[in-house]
């Protein structure tokens, strides 16, 4: 026969994993939605729309790290890795509006993995800025973010990306590629 009170504590367990699951759920699609909302608003010139919700964001986390202290399995839910990748990129793009940088970020546990992935991410983005700054004949800055862009993609290539984090790190090579095709475009165009 099967142990009754051995069951119930097991479904107990799993009922317990299984809301907290869903809260993460919930939060972390709220966590994706306000990063790339702050994006959006990046590339619109909207940092105080941005730096809202990056703290709206950061606060979500902070919660759902609360949830994690009780069960470290949760930190593993695809979603809430989804959106610490989205988080890390809007993050390092408002970073890199802000002041030029891209540095760590304070006062949160951000993992190894959700840095990679957000800074692969990130070169994307700026390839958007690139091609609205050569609507603006910002040749300068272009000019800076293919030096970002090629310096990510130059520290990236010394990692042995696998999995997920290797398909990032061809988006990024491909970011590169791309900038790179633009600046060739302006070149040819300044010279006519």
């Amino acid at each position: 026969m099967l142990d009754k009170k051995f069951i119930e504590k097991i479904k107990k367990e799993y009922d317990s994993y299984d809301i907290g699951r869903r809260i993460m759920i919930k939060h972390s699609n709220d966590i994706l939605k306000l990063s790339k909302q702050a994006i959006f608003a990046l590339h619109r010139d909207d940092v105080k729309q941005a730096e809202e919700n990056l703290a709206e964001s950061k606060k979500l986390i902070e919660y759902l790290e609360t949830k994690i202290k009780k069960d470290k399995g949760l930190r593993y839910e695809g979603a809430f890795w989804a959106a610490m990748e989205e988080f890390v990129e809007a993050s390092f793009f408002y970073q890199y509006i802000k002041t030029g940088k891209v540095t760590e970020i304070k006062d949160m546990r951000v993992g190894d993995r959700s840095y990679l992935g957000g800074l692969s991410d990130l070169t994307g983005e700026l390839v958007r800025r690139s091609v609205i700054l050569a609507t603006k004949r910002k040749y300068k800055e272009i000019k800076v973010i293919h030096d970002v862009i090629e310096n990510i993609v130059g520290e990236l290539i010394e990692f042995n990306l696998t999995g997920p984090l290797r398909n990032k790190f061809d988006q990024a090579k491909h970011s590169l590629r791309k900038i790179e095709e633009i600046m060739y475009d302006l070149e040819l165009k300044r010279k006519k």
